[in-house]
């Protein structure tokens, strides 16, 4: 059983089919309500700009920039990451 989910994204103009895990999918769905994009906006504007060989993989790494982009030391330490670290 797979665990990727496909959608249908419009990218000017034609219909194209995407399988991402459901993870990526969330993850797509939150960085388009906090941008104001509609997903197919989203898809079109990583379509043009990837350097990746797909879109699927350039969804990904758009996906892995933007919250690397995102991401802070306070913000870090208060969701507790590295705490895995602090069983050793």
């Amino acid at each position: 059983m797979s665990t990727l989910v496909s959608r249908n994204v419009t990218l000017s103009g034609r219909r194209t089919s995407l399988r991402l895990e459901r993870a990526m999918w969330d993850a797509l769905e939150e960085i388009c309500l906090r941008e104001g994009l509609s997903m197919h906006d989203l898809c079109a504007h990583v379509d043009r700009t990837r350097a990746e060989r797909t879109l699927t993989a350039g969804i990904r790494v758009y996906i892995l920039e933007y919250y690397r982009r995102a991401a802070t030391e306070p913000g870090h330490a208060e969701a507790g990451h590295g705490a895995l670290d602090h069983d050793r």
